[in-house]
């Protein structure tokens, strides 16, 4: 099958928060929009072909979770992560964000603190704070353009008395797909201190070919205190249908949980966002498969043309998700020139750095998951302003420009 991700689509007048929010964020709406993890492409043909199929029955009453939506999610795990799961196991849940919120809610009391490995993605921060926790900051180390754990550091931190890790897997946003050996220390540090682990999996299947991703429960033992997040959203670009599920084997857990969102009223299911999570768990996979293929070109892509013309920005190198993770800090300027310059000078809209925390200071996130051409225009940009600054960059990026 053929699937054009070349095809460049116009969002705007969509109410999409990466194109039309961009005056609201940015201060101006003259930017490439190269923020915000969603993506530029078309949804699979399979899902569009169930929300029109749901849209052209007229009555959009309550909806509850048909037996069709757990087997072809539980058929996903076991087919593309070796996961066997049962259909117990997992509650529904309203997105990811609102997970976060209530696994802290649930195994945190008040006062406790929550572990986060920071640069993250920034509701793992707020996902404490709100909520009355302590923010227990455990952050990741850069070491020859790699990152990785400090589990010394988690070590104290679960010592401490910490009561849960937020774990990131794959990380947005330096794109680390944890391997097992780091999954298994988590686990065996957790597991000393009897602390829970909620790790988030929304990017498990946004790992470039050549890489693996490993679902933290298919190494837990029996007692292990886990609860895995899962969407679809990310995989199949359908974020603003806000489905997504918890898988817990331990029912305690799930209760502890259920309690929660029936507190705050959760349980309503959208008939819209059941149609699509089923037809892409269902259908998907042979988009997916083609779109890894893409995205690894855009990614090289990027890496290629940063070395060759803007040695000041260097790419760390992604194992997984669509977001790319760019070091900027060659280009001595503070954060906020930094911005500055990107924005008004290269009109390139990107997440700084500083919002994903500790670390962040001199990095920049950009989505590549966009047509190639758009990716390399907004490389073009950052090299023309570069060079209308009589900076380091002078040669015309090349390939579909």
């Amino acid at each position: 099958m053929n699937f054009d991700f070349d095809r460049e689509i116009d969002r705007n007048g969509t109410a999409s928060v990466k194109h039309d929010g961009r005056a609201a964020y940015f201060g101006t709406a003259d930017v490439l929009p190269m923020w915000v993890a969603d993506m530029d492409f078309a949804a699979p043909e399979a899902v569009t072909r169930a929300l029109a199929q749901r849209v052209a029955h007229p009555v959009y009453g309550y909806t509850f979770y048909p037996d069709g939506l757990y087997e072809a999610f539980i058929a996903w795990l076991g087919k593309r992560h070796g996961w066997q799961v049962e259909r117990d196991w997992i509650l529904m849940a309203p997105g990811v964000v609102p997970s976060l919120h209530a696994a802290v809610l649930a195994f945190a009391a008040p006062g406790e603190a929550v572990v986060v490995q920071p640069p993250v993605y920034f509701p793992f921060f707020s996902a404490v704070t709100d909520t009355g926790r302590k923010l227990a900051l455990n952050p990741l180390r850069l070491e020859n353009g790699r990152y990785r754990i400090d589990f010394a550091h988690l070590e104290r931190c679960a010592a401490d008395g910490a009561r849960l890790l937020l774990l990131c897997s794959p990380h947005n946003p330096v794109g680390r797909v944890w391997s097992p050996d780091e999954l298994h220390e988590i686990l065996r540090i957790t597991r000393r201190h009897d602390m829970t682990v909620l790790s988030d999996e929304i990017h498990a299947d946004l790992v470039y070919p050549g890489e693996r991703h490993t679902a933290l429960a298919t190494l837990a033992e029996p007692g292990d205190r886990l609860v895995t997040a899962f969407a679809p959203s990310k995989t199949f670009n359908i974020p603003g249908l806000g489905l997504s599920c918890l898988v817990a084997s331990d029912p305690a857990q799930r209760a502890a949980l259920r309690k929660v969102f029936a507190t705050l009223a959760l349980g309503h299911a959208n008939p819209f966002s059941i149609a699509a999570f089923e037809a892409a768990y269902r259908e998907g996979e042979a988009w997916l498969d083609a779109l890894l293929v893409y995205l690894r070109g855009n990614r090289d892509f990027v890496a290629a043309s940063l070395a060759e013309h803007l040695p000041g920005i260097r790419l760390i190198q992604p194992e997984g998700t669509c977001l790319l993770w760019l070091d900027c800090r060659g280009l001595g300027m503070n954060d906020a020139e930094l911005q500055q310059f990107l924005v008004a000078k290269a009109r390139v809209g990107m997440n700084p750095g500083t919002a994903f925390g500790a670390g962040g200071s001199g990095f920049m996130r950009l989505n590549a998951g966009a047509p190639k051409r758009v990716v390399a225009e907004a490389l073009e940009r950052i090299r023309t302003a570069f060079e209308a600054t009589g900076s380091i960059c002078h040669r015309e990026v090349t390939g579909l420009m």
